[in-house]
């Protein structure tokens, strides 16, 4: 006689599976820790790396900044060459690339109509010159981001120190704004005041750098003429400085400040090159260093190029704690890059893809966890390798440290490690380390950090394992872990 026993058993059994699957789908989200960034500043931490360009009169006096008496007509770049920069970023491994439309010494890059002190009052190609246009399109050619650098300092304007002056400023950024197309980053400079031409007066001029420019207005303009685009200062409201221009942000690295601290040319550099744990706005840091010791183009310094060991140490102290890098490469008095500065970026270009080019997660053939919040399959362990920016491992409510254990289909050699956090829930990790297993069974330690966010890159000694382990060991709230990979680098 036929028993309908075996069967009920197996119907009842796969109920319940589809029940805590629809269950574990229902798994609720955890709540945002802390400040969250916006759309735009979550475009802006995928560029990661990206350049700065300073060029001006300045270039041909051989200063590093201008006075501001300069005449336009000392701006001779007879062989400018936007498209011989952008190529050369792009191999670098540049995803933007930012210009110093004006600095201090007042010279405009593009024909202002707010000014005679300009491209278009020199005899530079007749006064049809433009170098903003040249770099922006170029920029878009070679499929880079463009921004710009307005310096609210000017030492050649005699409105300069005026409310005049505010007017000025602003008009100006209304024509390059409105003018180049889209622009990814506003860079506002904490210099503010000094001796300067200001129109041949010659004088020294202060201002109250909390008050004169009114920024929380003109941010508010470059809301309203480019949406998308973050603004960098020191204090935001969209990126900070990290408080050196030597390379590096410090370890560890929070996004958050408590914004109304700070102002273009006020702040305390602790704490910008930290961040703080418990600050109120969403502000990361961006590392600005140069390639050269200045910031300009000087002869003197062709053999004080930083050579790729060097700019490999300055992308992981940047990038690889967090921030973002914008590395400065200063044009020559011709409008073309040097070729020591080339050849080291197309170096670090390379250097770069090879250090990054065996990623090994594919390898993986099992995950462990020692929790998943509400062992629901959203969130995972797996979903740290699937390559996907919306997802994310995550653990239970108040659940502050774990670990995930991997096991690759056999010993595996690496000595690189990337982990990223799920940045819509904030910034949470205080700490991390890295152990594999060794033959003996036992569990050692081959690395170790404290905060992640973006991205946190480890470099160590070459290491074989087939089991490997991330744990948490301190965490604000529960981790919410966006991506991991370990890679072998032959460097």
């Amino acid at each position: 006689m036929y028993s309908f026993r075996p069967v009920c058993i197996r119907i009842l059994a796969l109920s319940l599976v589809l029940s805590c699957q629809i269950l574990g789908a229902r798994v609720t989200p955890p709540a945002p820790y802390g400040p969250t960034p916006s759309a735009r500043q979550l475009t802006w931490h995928d560029l990661e790396m990206y350049a700065f360009i300073h060029f001006t009169t300045t270039t041909y006096r051989d200063v590093e900044w201008g006075y501001g008496d300069a005449s336009p007509d000392e701006f001779q770049p007879d062989s400018l060459d936007c498209n011989q920069w952008v190529s050369t970023l792009k191999a670098a491994g540049m995803k933007g690339v930012i210009l110093t439309a004006k600095h201090h010494d007042g010279f405009c890059l593009w024909p202002s109509r707010l000014t005679d002190y300009s491209v278009a009052h020199s005899s530079w190609q007749e006064g049809k010159g433009d170098v903003v246009k040249e770099l922006s399109d170029a920029a878009r050619r070679h499929g880079l981001k463009f921004g710009l650098y307005l310096s609210p300092w000017d030492r050649h304007d005699l409105r300069y120190g005026t409310p005049a002056y505010i007017d000025y400023y602003r008009g100006q950024l209304q024509e390059l704004l409105t003018g180049y197309g889209p622009i990814f980053e506003v860079w506002q400079d904490g210099a503010n005041g000094g001796d300067g031409y200001y129109g041949g007066a010659r004088e020294r001029r202060k201002i109250d750098n909390k008050t004169y420019y009114d920024w929380p207005n003109t941010n508010q303009l470059i809301r309203k003429w480019q949406p998308d685009a973050c603004i960098f200062s020191d204090g935001g409201p969209d990126a900070r400085w990290c408080g050196t221009e030597s390379g590096y942000v410090g370890d560890p690295n929070w996004c958050a400040i408590t914004r109304n601290n700070y102002a273009p040319g006020i702040a305390k550099q602790e704490y910008l090159q930290h961040g703080e744990a418990d600050g109120t706005d969403w502000v990361p840091a961006e590392v600005d260093v140069s390639i050269r010791p200045g910031w300009f183009y000087h002869a003197r310094e062709d053999q004080q190029v930083k050579p790729v060991s060097k700019l490999m140490d300055i992308y992981y102290k940047s990038v690889g704690r967090g921030a973002n890098l914008i590395l400065n490469v200063p044009p020559t008095k011709s409008g073309r890059l040097h070729p020591t500065d080339v050849c080291h970026l197309l170096a670090f270009g390379k250097a770069l893809r090879e250090e990054f080019s065996q990623p090994l997660s594919h390898k993986i053939t099992r995950f462990g966890s020692s929790n998943t919040r509400g062992n629901s399959k959203r969130y995972s362990p797996k979903r740290l390798t699937d390559g996907k920016k919306t997802t994310y491992w995550a653990t239970d409510d108040k659940v502050c440290q774990a670990s995930v254990t991997f096991t690759f289909d056999k010993p595996t050699v690496f000595n690189r490690f990337s982990i990223g956090e799920y940045l819509p829930m904030g910034q949470r990790v205080k700490a991390f380390q890295i152990e594999i297993e060794t033959s003996e069974g036992q569990w050692t330690k081959i690395a170790e950090a404290t905060t992640i966010g973006h991205k946190r890159l480890l470099r160590f000694p070459d290491v074989e394992a087939r089991n490997v382990r991330l744990v948490i060991t301190d965490s604000h709230a529960c981790p919410c872990i966006e991506h991991v990979e370990f890679y072998y680098s032959p460097n």
